[in-house]
């Protein structure tokens, strides 16, 4: 690594440990309103000289600066460019700590290959200096949780990134069931399972009969003959009724195929995470109707990423594959991606600047069971966005406030 990027990672790693915990949020009760030399509402069509309005956490105008008025008390904000909050479709944020010590990583479990019951929630640490970091770039919602690595790790919260306690700012508690095929839901260890992937799939496929089992016991008459609670089987129990889809970390092709394999045979709703080969397998994907949230278009490509690249996201596009953006899981410090600066990337091979803007904002929110609240600058949505200095795409811009629910934080350039 050379000296000056050295010194770049020593900035960051200062800036999200000790500068952004100590900037706090203007909580006024004013209403606000914001002009955008360009507005992207993403439900409409971007506005020159536009013109956001906030009144109580909520957006109440969004058009041309010319088409009305606002009264005095407002206050105003200002930015080159005016987007809806980012979304992060896929994080351990909050989970994975700043520190990369044993007291700061809770992302993963190791004690058992399968541990559905695993709530992020229980471990989400709102307060740890990486979530006020990426908010600092004008993400205001993740979706956190437990990260890739066993056979079923936990499950993931979505949550908006105030920075407040895990009941405050969760939105919803238990979103999805988080499962690894392929290398990241095997072990290499000597006499633990799963050892293959054929393993993997028979242990998933096997639990989830167990699951169909229990709730068949759970609706028996005689109350006598109910189970007793099983929490695993519970958490199973939601992923059959769809009420809690899975999420699947699958990256070669033949990982993806037995996701969907799986997901046919029980009528699963799932998502596939990572998706590496996935232009390998585009026609199975699109039959099967399944959605992706893409790998991060910079991650590493080694292992069962190693066919990863950064135009697959042009690639889903154009096939009609619905993809929303993350930032993923490595464990290695600062143990989190910016999911602006993978869209970015994707923006730069292929992808359209409104597909890229797109696959961080909308097209998650709508992945995500979250599009009436969030996603798009929408009349009666929260009062979530992003304000830039410049093209967000582009690395010379910085994030100059970001708004949560009407409440406005700092941005990354927080002079």
């Amino acid at each position: 690594m050379s000296p000056a990027m050295r010194l770049t990672n020593l900035s960051l790693y200062l800036f999200a440990f000790f500068l952004a915990p100590l900037l706090r949020a203007d909580e006024s009760a004013a209403p606000v309103a914001i002009h955008g030399d360009m507005v992207y509402p993403m439900d409409g069509e971007p506005i020159r000289d536009g013109l956001v309005l906030v009144r109580d956490g909520k957006i109440t105008f969004v058009g041309s600066a010319s088409d009305t008025a606002y009264t005095a008390d407002h206050r105003v904000l200002r930015a080159k460019v005016v987007t809806p909050g980012l979304i992060d479709a896929r994080a351990t944020v909050g989970l994975s700590g700043i520190l990369n010590q044993d007291q700061d990583q809770d992302m993963l479990e190791k004690s058992a290959a399968m541990q559905p019951e695993l709530r992020a929630i229980d471990a989400y640490n709102p307060r740890d200096p990486l979530v006020a970091y990426v908010r600092s770039f004008g993400i205001t919602t993740v979706n956190t949780g437990h990260a890739p690595g066993m056979l079923i790790s936990g499950q993931t919260m979505i949550a908006k990134t105030h920075g407040r306690t895990a009941d405050e700012d969760v939105i919803k508690p238990a979103a999805m069931i988080a499962a690894s095929l392929g290398s990241s839901g095997t072990t290499a260890e000597a006499g633990k399972t799963p050892g293959t992937r054929s393993k993997a799939v028979a242990l998933l496929r096997a639990e989830l009969i167990k699951a169909q089992d229990y709730v068949k016991k759970l609706a028996a008459e005689d109350e006598t003959k109910r189970p007793a609670r099983d929490l695993r089987l519970e958490t199973l129990a939601r992923a059959l009724d769809g009420s809690q889809p899975l999420i699947i970390t699958a990256h070669r092709q033949q990982d993806i195929l037995s996701a969907i394999r799986v997901a046919q045979e029980f009528d699963l709703t799932i998502l596939l995470d990572g998706a590496s080969d996935a232009p390998l397998v585009l026609d199975e994907i699109k039959t099967a109707g399944v959605s992706i949230i893409l790998h991060p278009t910079m991650a590493r490509s080694f292992g069962d990423q190693e066919n990863l690249s950064m135009e697959t996201a042009a690639k889903l596009k154009a096939a009609g594959i619905p993809f929303a953006m993350q930032s993923g899981y490595e464990n290695y410090v600062p143990k989190t991606r910016i999911v602006l600066f993978e869209a970015a990337i994707a923006a730069a091979n292929g992808l359209a600047f409104d597909d890229a803007l797109a696959c961080v904002t909308i097209d998650a929110a709508k992945l995500l069971g979250i599009a009436v609240r969030t996603g798009s600058l929408t009349v009666g949505k929260d009062a979530d966005l992003a304000l830039y200095d410049g093209d967000p795409f582009e690395y010379t811009t910085h994030c100059t406030a970001t708004m949560i629910d009407g409440v406005v934080y700092p941005g990354e350039n927080y002079d």
